[in-house]
């Protein structure tokens, strides 16, 4: 919460870069492009920037303006819809006006990981200025961002080089999905700085980052061994029993997670079950979402420096996900799974773009949903020092 002091300066501040009040809540984009200019803090405050919601200009309450729960959850959703890449350090709560009644506040951080667009466009904002980000204006946020390795995924990969990169597959099949068209028609920049702007290249090292060898690598094995799934399904109800069908997916992050899904459209069964009259459902032994949310966590919170790969396990009564990695960050035994936090955020943010993943932090509460749902048993969660494992039980009538 604002502080009183804190409050009259964002009522009465003209600090245009990090503060923007409106009366309105119907203008999502102009909303998200705010959170987008306030998460890249072009003049480098480091501070965080504020969207004041329910005021006007001059700092007064907005006429008939209610901070309903409503509108607050509106506005923190689009911390975790995947608009905004990489996902925006904000929080909403409702703030007491001087003169009564309550505004919306909408608090940004500045990113770790600039920079961070809206639908694939740079927002910026210095002073009363608000546009999309220049060339130069990008290559300042990029050399921002290299000074703060904080994860593996986006620290430098020293011995790689661009022809380690797959670039046609970075060009026809990421790149459009992850810009905007537009800015790709007027982009007359070098591959390596379009790169760059995606987290899969650092400028300073001039090398590839591990996202890049990971996402677009021609041979990602050779760096990181245990980046690939392994496939097991057994006789019985143990791993001592016989093996009856094996196999790798393995590949860059992309062929692999194409080869995996196809897979698993076709790895479960169905049968209509009655249920009196004319009505009959669904009944899955999986549910294959369930099945495809469950494995999409394991390789996106794996810890790509193990060399023990991620296990897809398959007995006659359950499944088993394992993968390197224990909890990280701020998930602790403690809150998970209410708090998550990204071991990887620049490969979070490629399966986003992808759309192997629709929001972010929510895969676990829905694949429990959707076992639900077809009648399974809640999936049960193991971790430790090292490993995170999940286990997915058969439908009980399957």
């Amino acid at each position: 919460m604002l502080t009183p002091e804190q409050v009259q300066e964002v009522l009465t501040s003209t600090e245009a870069d990090r503060i923007e009040r409106t009366r309105s809540t119907k203008d999502t984009d102009k909303f998200r492009e705010a959170i987008c200019s306030f998460s890249n803090d072009m003049p480098g405050h480091g501070k965080p920037g504020y969207l004041l919601i329910g005021l006007e200009d001059d700092g007064s309450l907005s006429p008939g303006f209610v901070a309903t729960d409503e509108i607050q959850k509106q506005f923190a959703s689009y911390r975790d819809d995947g608009q905004i890449l990489p996902q925006p350090m904000l929080s909403v709560y409702k703030q007491p006006h001087p003169s009564g009644g309550e505004f919306l506040v909408v608090e940004v951080q500045p990113s770790d990981l600039p920079p961070v667009r809206h639908r694939g466009r740079i927002h910026i904002r210095v002073g009363p200025r608000k546009a999309t980000a220049s060339e130069s204006d990008e290559r300042r946020l990029l050399e921002r961002r290299s000074a703060k390795f904080r994860t593996f995924d986006i620290t430098p990969c020293a011995d790689a080089t661009l022809e380690d990169l797959d670039l046609d597959l970075f060009m026809n099949s990421y790149r459009r999905k992850a810009i905007d068209p537009e800015v790709i028609k007027e982009n007359g920049r070098e591959l390596v700085l379009q790169l760059a702007a995606l987290h899969f290249y650092n400028l300073n090292r001039d090398c590839p980052t591990n996202a890049g060898c990971i996402v677009f690598g021609k041979d990602p094995l050779l760096r990181y061994p245990g980046a690939y799934v392994q496939y097991v399904k057994f006789s019985e109800t143990d791993m001592a029993s016989q093996v009856v069908e094996s196999k790798q997916f393995k590949g860059n992050l992309l062929e692999m997670m194409w080869t995996l899904n196809r897979f698993i459209e076709s790895c479960f069964t169905e049968k209509p079950v009655y249920e009196g009259g004319l009505k009959e459902r669904i009944l899955w032994d999986y549910p294959e979402d369930a099945m495809r949310e469950l494995l999409v966590n394991a390789v996106l919170h794996r810890d790509y420096q193990s060399n023990s790969p991620t296990r897809f396990y398959v007995f006659p009564d359950r499944i088993e996900i394992q993968n390197a990695g224990g909890l990280y960050g701020e998930a602790s035994p403690e809150n998970f799974p209410l708090v998550n936090d990204y071991r990887n955020p620049v490969l979070a943010e490629v399966l986003m773009v992808m759309r192997y993943a629709n929001r972010f932090g929510r895969g676990i509460a829905r694949a429990q949903a959707l076992l639900k749902h077809n009648g399974n048993p809640p999936a049960v969660f193991e971790h430790g020092t090292g490993f995170f494992k999940v286990t997915i039980f058969k439908h009980p009538e399957r």
